[in-house]
């Protein structure tokens, strides 16, 4: 059985195709349960980011609420700036 080889996209550019070696693979059981784990440490990196003021969020509404992620089933979608130093 031959590894499909996965791409990422990073700023709109897709980067050098690589092959899958181990892990897990689509409509295994356990792939929701992973993507939470790892989203979840993603998101815990974020936020510490964010009160280290590396990285500030949108800020959208009268109130002016800071997003810098959002989460919706399978999908993370990140908007944040990068503050220069």
């Amino acid at each position: 059985m031959e590894s499909a080889t996965i791409s990422v996209v990073v700023n709109g550019s897709p980067t050098e195709e690589f092959k899958s070696s181990r892990g897990l693979r689509q409509g295994d059981p356990l792939a929701p349960f992973l993507f939470i784990v790892v989203v979840e440490g993603l998101a815990g990196l974020v936020r510490q980011a964010v009160k280290a003021k590396l990285l500030s969020g949108i800020k959208i509404g009268s109130k002016e609420v800071e997003v810098t992620f959002f989460q919706f089933a399978n999908e993370t979608l990140f908007f944040f700036f990068c503050e220069e130093s």
